[in-house]
């Protein structure tokens, strides 16, 4: 253990011993940490850098802190922390960053969590929680690959907005059988900033809302070789994200060879494109190129949020081209003209042209426009 609690240190020592394990700088005037800052000592298991002025963290401070357990950064004067940082401490299951001055989080935190067990957020400027960490901390069923992570959170003695995301993590960490447990369950809320709080429990919060699916076509028929995207589009509260999966192959195809040989289904596809013009409405299509026998089949487009899961299939069928000859050049001879006298009203003259016998004109493929659906 290592411990310096003098008040005339302004920068981070760089005589600490290599072989350290727990290491706390704390009541210093410490005010930033610069990159690389505790790069030998790799060893070290236990940061704290509680009650200092530290207003700023390069995003590669952490680097070669592989075995770190504990980061604490309590009580200093944050406004932003570089989540990113987390990378280079894989074992890290406790971070703190209680009492400083964090006023948002951004959606990318989430990609960087989920080996936190203990995240304490308490006493910061935070107003609003983003969807993707409630989708890490609470995930929905099917959604986890292992077994469930207990998390304990510090949210307390924040202005959160009195909106459906604080309203179900209050909500969820209640239920029985929580993945997370809350260090103060008495959250006070705001409905607009500069507004005094009020109790959760009290605030009549707006509902979530279960997502809806609309594909633009619920079936799609393309020719083979064309091009297609698929469109979907989910409205619900909080915004609901969009993933496509292609369930099943076009089982009247006559293709069997291509079938047999297909991918496993179902299967979540990775290249699509989504887009929410604005807050309760998503939307994504999916584009495919030079259309083949085993692109057809079944596509589901998800929709999820934390009030529930919604889907809506589209059935795509590739068809082959097909061939359609030329229309015969008109014979040269006129016809006989045959008499009006016993035509009855309205009755026209059929007209049947032959083709001639030398002419062998190559048939022509029938061309189709890309489908957009």
């Amino acid at each position: 253990l290592v411990q310096c609690s003098d008040s005339g240190i302004s920068a981070v020592p760089i005589n600490v011993p290599a072989d350290t394990v727990k290491l706390r700088l704390e009541k210093t005037l410490i005010s930033r940490v610069p990159r690389a800052a505790f790069y030998n000592l790799s060893e070290l298991r236990f940061l704290w850098l509680t009650y200092n002025s530290i207003t700023s963290i390069h995003p590669s401070s952490f680097v070669n802190l592989k075995a770190l357990r504990e980061l604490r950064l309590d009580g200093n004067l944050l406004t932003s922390f570089p989540w990113e940082g987390l990378r280079d401490m894989p074992r890290l299951q406790t971070l703190g960053l209680h009492n400083n001055r964090l006023s948002s989080l951004p959606a990318h935190a989430s990609l960087f969590l989920p080996n936190i067990t203990y995240l304490d957020l308490s006493s910061n400027r935070l107003t609003i929680l983003p969807a993707e960490l409630l989708d890490l901390w609470f995930p929905l069923p099917g959604q986890q690959g292992g077994p469930v992570q207990r998390r304990i959170l510090g949210l307390h003695d924040n202005p959160w907005l009195c909106d459906c995301q604080i309203s179900m993590v209050m909500s969820l960490s209640m239920s029985l059988g929580s993945p997370v447990v809350l260090m103060d369950q008495l959250l006070t809320c705001i409905r607009s900033l500069g507004q005094s709080g009020m109790l959760l429990s009290q605030a009549e919060l707006s509902r979530c809302m279960r997502p809806s699916v609309q594909p633009a076509a619920t079936r799609v028929i393309s020719p083979l070789g064309s091009n297609v995207i698929l469109r979907c589009d989910a409205t619900g509260y909080p915004t609901p994200t969009l993933t496509w999966i292609k369930t099943s192959a076009y089982t009247d195809c006559c293709q069997e060879d291509i079938l047999e040989n297909s991918d496993q289904l179902p299967r979540n596809l990775e290249s699509f494109m989504q887009e929410s013009p604005r807050v309760g409405v998503r939307w994504s299509i999916i584009s495919m190129n030079g259309l083949s026998y085993k692109d057809a089949g079944e596509y589901r487009c998800q929709a999820r949020n934390m009030a529930g899961i919604s889907e809506a299939p589209i059935k795509l069928k590739v068809v082959g081209i097909t061939r359609i000859s030329r229309l015969p050049k008109k014979s040269q001879k006129t016809p006989p003209k045959s008499s009006t006298k016993y035509r009855k009203p309205n009755q026209t003259t059929a007209t049947t042209n032959i083709p001639s016998v030398k002419e062998n004109t190559p048939p022509n493929k029938t061309q189709t426009a890309p489908n957009l659906v």
